[in-house]
C-alpha cells in the first residue's frame, strides 16, 4: 500500500513541489536567512498537513519525504522526519500565513519548536514570541518565563500605579511587576529572615535579574539613607532603564501588613528627595511578602501618594533540622550503589 502511495502522481508532485520550495528559498536565505528558514518550513508543514487530510496519508509518508529530500538536498540540514513532524505541528498550530510573517517568523525555528512543546493555548504562545521579539531572548531564557508561567504572572500584581503615575508611565510599570515572584533557585526553612531571603538572593543575582525581567539594573542591598540626623537602611535598590526611575524592594518574610506600606513610602519619599535625578521619574516601590490578603492590601494602597505594588514570593523549602539524618547523604547512596555493584564483577557462585 505504501508503495502505491510513493508512485502516484500526488506524491511525486507533492515532492516536486517541496524541491521547488526549498531551491527558492535557498537563494533568498542569503538574504533573511531565519525569516525565509521559518516560512520554508512553515509552507512545507503546510503542504504535508494538506495532502495528508486530502489523500488520507498517515506518518509514513513524512518518513518518505525525509528521505527523499535528504537525497536531493544532501547538506541541508533539518529535513529529519522529527524535523518535518515539527513543520507540520508549526503551520497547523499558525494557520494564517500573516501571522507567521508577523510574528513567528522573527523568532529562531527552535524557539518555535520550544513553544509548540510547552504551551498550547494559541494566545498565550503568541504573547510568548511577542515578548521574546521584544526583549531578545534567548531559547534557554524563554523555557524558564515559560515553566516559570511569567504568562499568568506579569502584571498581576496589586499596585497603585494608575493613581500615583502618568500614562504610559502607568501602564508600563503596571506589566513590569509580577505576582507571585518566582524564586525556585532558592532553599529557605520556615524560619528563614528578612536577611536570609536577601543573602539568597544577591548570592543568585543573574536569577534574580532573570525573575525581575529586562531592564533592572542592580545598585546596591541595605541602602543607607540619612533623614533628619537619623540613619535608615533599605533591603534592595534597583534602577530600571525603561522606566527611568528607582525601584525600591522590601522584602517580607511575613504575611502583608498595612504598616509595610507606610514604611515603603517613607522609604520612596526620602530615595526622591536624596538620590534621585532632576531627568529620574519617580521612583516605584515592591513590596515582596510570604503572602497578602487583597482586601488588605488595596486599602493600604488607596490613598497612598507614592507608586508601589504588593507581590507574593515563591521559593523551595529547606527539610526541617530532625528529617536531615534519617535521608542518605549523595556519599552513602554511592557507597551502596557500589556495594550493589560488586557481586556482578565477581564469578557467580556454583550451587
Amino acid at each position: 500500500m505504501a508503495d502505491l502511495i510513493f508512485s502516484s502522481k500526488g506524491y511525486q508532485d507533492l515532492l516536486s513541489l517541496l524541491k521547488s520550495r526549498i531551491r527558492i528559498a535557498q537563494v533568498r536565505a542569503a538574504v533573511g536567512v531565519n525569516r525565509e528558514l521559518v516560512l520554508l518550513y512553515w509552507g512545507i508543514g503546510s503542504e504535508i498537513l494538506t495532502r495528508q487530510k486530502e489523500e488520507g496519508w498517515g506518518t509514513k509518508v513524512i518518513e518518505r519525504l525525509s528521505k527523499d529530500l535528504h537525497s536531493e538536498f544532501p547538506d541541508m540540514q533539518g529535513l529529519s522526519t522529527r524535523n518535518l513532524k515539527y513543520m507540520r505541528a508549526f503551520a497547523e498550530a499558525w494557520p494564517d500565513e500573516p501571522i507567521v510573517q508577523q510574528a513567528a517568523a522573527q523568532l529562531p525555528w527552535f524557539h518555535n519548536c520550544v513553544l509548540l512543546d510547552k504551551v498550547k493555548d494559541a494566545g498565550e504562545r503568541l504573547w510568548y514570541i511577542q515578548k521574546a521579539i521584544e526583549h531578545g531572548w534567548s531559547r534557554n531564557i524563554l523555557v524558564i518565563h515559560i515553566e516559570s508561567g511569567l504568562y499568568r504572572r506579569q502584571g498581576k500584581a496589586i499596585t497603585n500605579f494608575r493613581a500615583t503615575l502618568p500614562s504610559p508611565q502607568s501602564d508600563l510599570a503596571q506589566q513590569l511587576i509580577k505576582d507571585p515572584y518566582n524564586f525556585d533557585f532558592l532553599t529557605l526553612s520556615e524560619e528563614a529572615q528578612e536577611r536570609d531571603l536577601e543573602r539568597g538572593l544577591l548570592a543568585h543575582l543573574r536569577q534574580f535579574l532573570i525573575e525581575l525581567g529586562v531592564g533592572f539594573a542592580f545598585v546596591g542591598s541595605q541602602v543607607p539613607l540619612e533623614v533628619a540626623g537619623e540613619d535608615f537602611k533599605f533591603d534592595l535598590l534597583f534602577y530600571h532603564l525603561k522606566l527611568r526611575c528607582f525601584v525600591v524592594i522590601d522584602l517580607k518574610m511575613t504575611p502583608f501588613r498595612p504598616e509595610y506600606a507606610g514604611k515603603m513610602n517613607f522609604y520612596l519619599s526620602a530615595v526622591d528627595d536624596l538620590l534621585r535625578h532632576p531627568d529620574d521619574q519617580p521612583s516605584i516601590g515592591l513590596i515582596l511578602c510570604k503572602s497578602k490578603n487583597r482586601v488588605i492590601a488595596e486599602y493600604a494602597l488607596r490613598n497612598t501618594a507614592t507608586p508601589m505594588g504588593i507581590s507574593e514570593f515563591r521559593h523551595l523549602k529547606a527539610l526541617p533540622e530532625q528529617l536531615k539524618g534519617t535521608l542518605p547523604t549523595i556519599e552513602e547512596i554511592e557507597a551502596e550503589l557500589g556495594k550493589s555493584e560488586e557481586p556482578s564483577r565477581r564469578p557467580a557462585k556454583k550451587v
